[in-house]
C-alpha cells in the first residue's frame, strides 16, 4: 500500500548519486552542485532545529525566487516539517488568514519581505524570523530524516482564491513523487537537461520543478520573475531545455524574439495556466517554438495530462492524454459521457492531494467514488485526448445555451488592438445571463468593431452584450483572471 511506501530523502540520495552534477543556477550567475546544495540545506536544516523547528511543525513561507528558498524548502522536509508556501503579493489580511487556517507556528521570510512577515507574526502570534538572521544562529544537532513516508504531508499550497476564501491543499511526498514521475514518462529525460524557473516558487508550477530537479538529478536555473529579455538571454546561453509559462508569458516571448530563434538545447516549453487561444498555438508552431500545452492544478501536483511530442502538431489546442499514473473521465450528471460531449473532468492517480485541509464537507463534495471533480470543463476526443474548456463557475447560460468565456476570449485576443481580455456573467432579465468583455488595450478601437470581430466567428448568443475598456485585467500571482473582482463591479453599476 501507498501509506507504507517509503523512500530516500531525494536530495541527500540524489547528492550521493550525481554529488558533481549542477543542481542550481542563481540569478548571480552561481553555481551549486547537488553535493553543495546538500551540504549547504544540512546546515540550514540544523540553524533551524536550532530555532525550535521539529518534526510535523507547519512552516510558513513568504520568500521569493531565492537561493535561500531553495535551500528552506529543502531544510524542512530534512526535518520532516510542513511546508506553507505564502504567495508574496498577498495583502497583510490573507496572509494571516491563511497561516491561521494552517495553524502555522513559524514564518520564515526573506529580507525583501521582512516588514510584512513581522506585521503578520505579531498579529498571528507566529515566530518570525529572515533567513538573515537565521543564519546568525549556532547550529543544533538534527537527526536529517533519511526517508520520506510518500504518505505523510509534504506541503500545504493554498488555491488561487479567485472567488472565496482560498483553501490549503494537502499534498503528500507521494504526490510530488508521483507527479514528477508522470512528467519524465511524457517529456522524457537527458542527462543535460535543464529547467528555467520564471515562475514563482511559491506556486505549484515552480515548486513541482524543484522536486523534479532532486528527482530527476536536474539542473534548475533561477530567476527572481519572468523578464523577457532575461529569460530570451538565458535560453540562448544557458543551454535551458525546459520552461514553464502562462499564455502572457509566451505572448510576450513570441513578440520580443520576432525574427529571432530560440536554440535547438530547447526542446519543451510547458504551457499551463488554463486553455491558450489557437492563435497563440499556431503561431508557435509557425515559430517553431515547442510548446506542449497541459493541464493540471495545485490539487494534482502540477500537471495531469500533457501533450506527448509526437502530438504537438497534429493536436494543437488539446492538453494530451492523462500522465501515465493518472486517468481521467467527462462526467454530467453523475454520468460519463461520451466523446465530444462536454462536462465536468473527474481525475484519479497518485498525485491528486490527499484533501482540502480543514475542509471536510467540501472534500466528501469533490471525492466522489475515488474520483476528484475538478469543475473544470472539458471534453475527449475519439483518441482520447483532452480539450480543457473553461471553468465550471465561470460558465454563462444565456437563454440555455452554454457560453464558455474561454471561447469568446479566444477570438476577442486574435484582435490586433487588444492586449488582454477577460468575460464575465451579467444577469439579464430575459435570457437569463449575457456575456460582457472586458478588454485592456494596445491601441484604440471601437466597442462595436470588437463586436464584429465576434460576430464573424461566434454565434449571437455569444457575442459579448458590451465591450468595457479597463486599464489592467486582474490577475493574481499565479496569472489567473480573478473575474469575482469585474463581477463584483457590474452589481456595483448596477445598483448605482
Amino acid at each position: 500500500m501507498l501509506s507504507e511506501q517509503m523512500l530516500p530523502n531525494w536530495l541527500k540520495k540524489r547528492a550521493h548519486t550525481t554529488p558533481d552534477r549542477i543542481a542550481m543556477i542563481s540569478d548571480e550567475g552561481r553555481n551549486v552542485t547537488f553535493e553543495q546544495l546538500h551540504e549547504r540545506v544540512s546546515v540550514v536544516a540544523a540553524k533551524l532545529a536550532a530555532w525550535g523547528i521539529a518534526e510535523g511543525d507547519r512552516v510558513a513561507l513568504l520568500m521569493g525566487n531565492k537561493e535561500v528558498t531553495v535551500e528552506c524548502i529543502h531544510a524542512l522536509a530534512y526535518l520532516g516539517a510542513v511546508v506553507i508556501p505564502l504567495n508574496t503579493r498577498l495583502a497583510k489580511a490573507e496572509c494571516l488568514f491563511q497561516v491561521r487556517d494552517a495553524e502555522a507556528t513559524f514564518l520564515i521570510t526573506d529580507d525583501t519581505y521582512s516588514t510584512q512577515a513581522i506585521a503578520v507574526g505579531k498579529e498571528a502570534a507566529l515566530h518570525v524570523s529572515s533567513f538573515s538572521q537565521l543564519s546568525q544562529l549556532k547550529e543544533g544537532y538534527v537527526p536529517i530524516k533519511d526517508h520520506f513516508c510518500l504518505d505523510e504531508v509534504f506541503t500545504i499550497m493554498y488555491t488561487s482564491g479567485t472567488t472565496g476564501d482560498p483553501k490549503g491543499v494537502q499534498l503528500t511526498y507521494g504526490n510530488h513523487w508521483w507527479s514528477a514521475i508522470g512528467s519524465a514518462l511524457n517529456l522524457g529525460l537527458n542527462a543535460s537537461d535543464r529547467w528555467l524557473v520564471c515562475v514563482p516558487l511559491f506556486h505549484m508550477s515552480g515548486f513541482s520543478i524543484l522536486m523534479r530537479s532532486v528527482i530527476y538529478g536536474m539542473g534548475v536555473v533561477l530567476h527572481p520573475s519572468f523578464d523577457v529579455e532575461r529569460v530570451h538571454h538565458s535560453l540562448c546561453h544557458d543551454r535551458i531545455s525546459h520552461i514553464s509559462v502562462v499564455s502572457t508569458m509566451i505572448q510576450q516571448l513570441l513578440d520580443h524574439v520576432d525574427g529571432k530563434t530560440c536554440p535547438n538545447t530547447l526542446r519543451c516549453v510547458l504551457l499551463g495556466g488554463g486553455p491558450a487561444p489557437t492563435h497563440l498555438l499556431e503561431r508557435c508552431r509557425d515559430k517553431e517554438l515547442p510548446v506542449y500545452q497541459t493541464y493540471g492544478m495545485t490539487e494534482t501536483a502540477s500537471q495531469m495530462a500533457t501533450l506527448a511530442p509526437e502530438d504537438m502538431m497534429r493536436k494543437l489546442g488539446s492538453a494530451g492524454k492523462p500522465l501515465f499514473p493518472a486517468e481521467l473521465c467527462i462526467v454530467k450528471e453523475g454520468e460519463q459521457q461520451p466523446v465530444g460531449q462536454a462536462g465536468e473532468i473527474a481525475v484519479r492517480g497518485p498525485n491528486v492531494m490527499k484533501g482540502y485541509w480543514n475542509h471536510p464537507k467540501k472534500n466528501r463534495e469533490v471525492f466522489q467514488e475515488g474520483w476528484f471533480y475538478t469543475g473544470d470543463i472539458g471534453k475527449v476526443d475519439e483518441e482520447g485526448f483532452l480539450y480543457v474548456l473553461d471553468r465550471r463557475k465561470d460558465l454563462i447560460i444565456s437563454g440555455g445555451e452554454n457560453i464558455y468565456p474561454a471561447q469568446i476570449e479566444a477570438i476577442i485576443s486574435q484582435h490586433p488592438a487588444v492586449h488582454d481580455v477577460a468575460v464575465v456573467a451579467q444577469a439579464d432579465k430575459h435570457w437569463g445571463q449575457v456575456p460582457i468583455a472586458f478588454v485592456s488595450l494596445y491601441s484604440s478601437v471601437e466597442e462595436e468593431e470588437l463586436r464584429r470581430h465576434c460576430a464573424a466567428s461566434l454565434a449571437s448568443y455569444k457575442v459579448p452584450k458590451e465591450v468595457r475598456v479597463v486599464s489592467e485585467i486582474p490577475r493574481n500571482a499565479s496569472n489567473k483572471i480573478m473575474r469575482h473582482l469585474l463581477v463584483e463591479r457590474l452589481i456595483k453599476e448596477e445598483k448605482r
